[in-house]
């Protein structure tokens, strides 16, 4: 088949991906599909498992802490089987929160990042908070996009205490690289959570933003007690304070999504972070030069 006909095959499919996840009612289609997977029936369960196993690929349900599921929902988050996922314990790398493949990453140009090649965005756009712009400015980012068939629980890449999170209401667009390639800004759009991490060292600082999307919509944080939704309410900006381990969970999307790994101080690039290749949660993402 010629060349052009395959591009062309390939910007048609395209088209109509983009279509069938941006163009519908991304909020009525969100909360439908967090009332239909809580449905606790084994007819509604086993086909909903099947259809998406047939759509998306394998689940990898061996790694699972349980073999039987209630519900999609059940299924989605998941827990895994202990020391499913080893994580490097060398107090100079942080490790990846999740599993995930590895999009835009680098070095932040002042304020400016990456979406995806010719689409960028900024801390102000993302973080809206001064002393975080200030804080990361010139530091370095890895967003980490989760599939639906992954692990969707996230953890502490670093032994850290969270003592504020600022949850941002947002729209509910599909982060998948299609539409990263057309909606300008997305991840600013979206709904989502910055978690800033307070290390026990003044060498570095590091924060976690989990980007909610369609069909998602839905950030769970155990340690607020609260599910982040775009039925969520406020407050927006809440302070806490709950220390975590490195590796120990924090909290956990509806689905897949996005989360943006900011550094800055003497963190950079851990060797090996390519965009496209697949991470899992416990391996090496940032580095303490």
């Amino acid at each position: 088949m010629p060349v052009k006909s395959i591009l062309r095959q390939v910007t048609q499919l395209e088209q109509v991906n983009f279509l069938l996840t941006n163009r519908i009612p991304r909020r009525y289609a969100t909360l439908f599909m967090g009332w239909f997977s809580r449905i606790e029936h084994p007819l509604v369960r086993d086909l909903s498992l099947a259809i998406w196993k047939l759509l998306a690929g394998d689940l990898h349900l061996e790694e699972a802490k349980k073999t039987h599921f209630t519900s999609l929902h059940d299924c989605f988050i998941r827990e895994l089987q202990a020391g499913a996922r080893p994580v490097d314990a060398d107090a100079g790398v942080v490790t990846s929160p999740c599993d995930g493949i590895i999009g835009a990453h680098g070095r932040i140009r002042g304020i400016e990042l990456i979406q995806a090649k010719g689409f960028p965005y900024t801390l102000v756009d993302l973080l809206g908070d001064d002393s975080l712009v200030a804080k990361y400015r010139d530091g370095v980012y890895a967003t980490l996009r989760l599939r639906s068939t992954m692990y969707h629980r996230f953890h502490a890449p670093y032994a850290c205490q969270v003592k504020r999170v600022n949850y941002i209401s947002g729209d509910t667009w599909n982060v998948n690289p299609i539409a990263l390639k057309r909606i300008e800004r997305l991840y600013c759009k979206n709904e989502r959570a910055v978690i800033e991490l307070d290390l026990p060292t003044d060498r570095a600082a590091l924060a976690l933003v989990p980007v909610a999307a369609i069909l998602v919509a839905s950030i769970r944080l155990p340690f607020l007690d609260r599910t982040f939704s775009i039925k969520y309410q406020g407050p927006n900006r809440i302070n806490c304070h709950h220390a975590f381990v490195k590796g120990e969970e924090m909290g956990y999307f509806q689905h897949g999504s996005t989360i943006i790994v900011f550094g800055s101080g003497d963190l950079s690039l851990a060797e090996g972070i390519v965009e496209g290749r697949e991470i899992r949660m416990g391996q090496p993402l940032l580095q303490f030069t």
